[in-house]
């Protein structure tokens, strides 16, 4: 099976330490977002976890331990936008970023990194024309260390437009105009676009429509072919075919704080829940509580054995 660190966090920015601490207990327990009482116990060991995927802002804290998990396929992607405080203020600055991510690929193969740029927004200081020249110096840094970029547009959710009310979705005019010159650079650049839940617009341009964490992604970081369960493959409006692995995160814990999010609620939210956080416990944030109904996830290896032969 698959184990999502992302979804819902920035664990290995914020809760390696913690992650890797589960690693070596062999289990997390993680409460359900909309019935906090009712709590699953995943186990951690790479006889039923086939691949752990992360997404994250910054993976330097994550890298001193990835010797810890050469027992796993990894699938990473990290996100890397040109915004600055005023949009991403706890975000570290993105020239180190890139190097870590250069340092990952080196680690774990470039094969199992993708770079993210999202979500996209347009407005007087992020225009068109900033978009493109600003992906362009960092497919350049990022070129032989990746084979695929996933871009998304920003999504007015009720979080984010609490939270950044100035946003406003993308035009159809402008998503194309960015859409065609990211394929045009990545492509230069030895990569391939692949836009996230954003319809097939820009497939006759040259963009991947088929999704970002789908099958083929994780297979070609295992080198191996997986035998996914029904119901594991998204189908959101037909928008978006991604596998969905058991995320293990929390809401409401990512301390970079960027506007756009959709993960957290409000800071004030944030800080008082990373308080709660204990390195040590199974639980992301605090310990087990009176009422908690606690079940074992039912895991097995998906990862298909049969020998094939290529005629």
């Amino acid at each position: 099976m698959i184990i999502q660190t992302g979804m819902r966090t920035d664990i290995p920015a914020f809760y390696s330490k913690w992650f890797i601490n589960r690693i070596t207990e062999g289990f997390v327990c993680v409460r359900n977002p909309y019935n906090p009482n009712q709590v699953t116990k995943y186990s951690l060991w790479p006889e039923v976890v086939d691949l752990i995927a992360f997404c994250t802002k910054n993976p330097t804290p994550m890298l001193q331990y990835l010797n810890r998990l050469k027992a796993y396929g990894q699938y990473w992607f990290v996100t890397i936008t040109p915004y600055g405080k005023d949009i991403e203020p706890n975000v570290p600055d993105k020239e180190k970023i890139i190097q870590s991510f250069i340092k990952l690929s080196e680690t774990v193969g470039i094969d199992s990194v993708g770079w993210r740029y999202d979500p996209i927004f347009v407005d007087t200081k992020h225009s068109v024309e900033w978009h493109i020249d600003e992906f362009k110096k960092m497919a350049a840094a990022l070129s032989g260390y990746t084979k695929t970029c996933v871009i998304s547009f920003i999504d007015i959710y009720k979080k984010v437009e609490r939270n950044f009310p100035e946003a406003r979705a993308v035009c159809s005019e402008d998503r194309i105009t960015i859409g065609r010159n990211f394929i045009e650079i990545a492509a230069k650049y030895g990569m391939l676009i692949r836009p996230c839940a954003e319809g097939n617009e820009l497939a006759e341009y040259g963009a991947d429509c088929s999704g970002c964490m789908t099958a083929e992604t994780f297979e070609t970081a295992l080198h191996h072919r997986l035998e996914i369960p029904k119901g594991k493959i998204n189908q959101r409006n037909g928008l978006c075919a991604c596998v969905l692995g058991a995320d293990i995160g929390a809401y409401d814990t990512c301390g970079h704080l960027c506007k756009y999010c959709y993960a957290n609620t409000d800071a004030r939210l944030v800080k008082t829940n990373m308080k709660k956080h204990n390195p040590e416990s199974p639980f992301l944030l605090g310990e087990s509580m009176q009422g908690d109904v606690m079940h074992e996830a039912v895991q097995r290896s998906w990862i298909d054995r049969q020998m094939r032969f290529s005629f």
